[in-house]
Order: C-alpha cells, then sequence, then structure tokens
C-alpha cells in the first residue's frame, strides 16, 4: 500500500490537527451517517460534547468552528478557511445550522456546543459525542468519536 505525503498532514483551519482535521471529520461522518440512515430529515436538534483537551482549549484551537463546520458538510481539504468564520459566526448569531447544506435546524450555541474543561471520556483525552433528536426531543443517533491527532 503506498501512502503519500498528504495522507499523513492535512492542511486545517486550526493549529492542530487534533483539534480541527479530526473533529470536522467525526462531526462530517455523524452528519453523512444521519443521512445514511435516512434520519436526517427528522432531526430537529443536534448536541455537541468536547471532552478533555478538546473541551480544555477547545475555543483557542478552533474546535467549536471545525465541529459546526464538519456538521454542515465541511471537509479539511475542502473548507473555504476564508468564510470559515463568518458562518460559525451566522451560526452563533442566527441560531440556524444546516446539516450538510440540506437540513436547517434550531442550533444554540450555548446551549448545544458543550466544552467540558475538566472532564474526560475514556480511552484518549480528545474525545467528542455528537448527538442528534427528532422534534419531540428523542434520541435519533449518538456517537463517541476521538480524534488522536
Amino acid at each position: 500500500m503506498a501512502i503519500s505525503v498528504f495522507d499523513l498532514f492535512s492542511i486545517g483551519i486550526g493549529p492542530s490537527s487534533s483539534h480541527t482535521v479530526g473533529p470536522m471529520r467525526a462531526a462530517r461522518m455523524f452528519a453523512r451517517r444521519l443521512r445514511n440512515e435516512e434520519l436526517l430529515a427528522p432531526t430537529a436538534k443536534v448536541r455537541a460534547e468536547l471532552y478533555g483537551s478538546l473541551g480544555a482549549t477547545g475555543h483557542g484551537h478552533g474546535t467549536p468552528k471545525a465541529v459546526l463546520l464538519g456538521l454542515e458538510g465541511a471537509s479539511p481539504r475542502t473548507v473555504d478557511v476564508e468564510t470559515a468564520d463568518a458562518r460559525v459566526e451566522a451560526i452563533r448569531t442566527g441560531g440556524r445550522l444546516k446539516l450538510l447544506g440540506e437540513q436547517e435546524i434550531a442550533f444554540s450555541y450555548d446551549d448545544d456546543m458543550v466544552l467540558h474543561r475538566r472532564k474526560a471520556l475514556p480511552y484518549h483525552a480528545n474525545g467528542m459525542t455528537l448527538w442528534a433528536y427528532d422534534a419531540s426531543g428523542a434520541e435519533l443517533l449518538s456517537k463517541t468519536y476521538y480524534s488522536v491527532g
């Protein structure tokens, strides 16, 4: 199996690949799984909780930005870094998130993006859990990811 330098190194939106590239990929995978399992349309809310190092240094390392952009379908290779901050600010102030660019849902940055500064998940310090809920508040899907760098 041949490995390219592009497989080893990724250009991302933040200073640390484990804090931006990994979480963006994980959030995008979560949103794509919702679509693949025909759960995208009934999704009315998502919640992201960042643990350990992701929660403790999240804002400074751009992890919440990466998660939001990933949920909207951005990938580290194709994300428009020139408009990324403006898009996240629009989500934050407008209270709306567009899953995979297809399904618009309400999103409260203060309530639906939780950074646990002193709480870690088992297995690795860079952990995050994502949840999707329907309009009645019933859980549709939850998934935990680890970003190991």
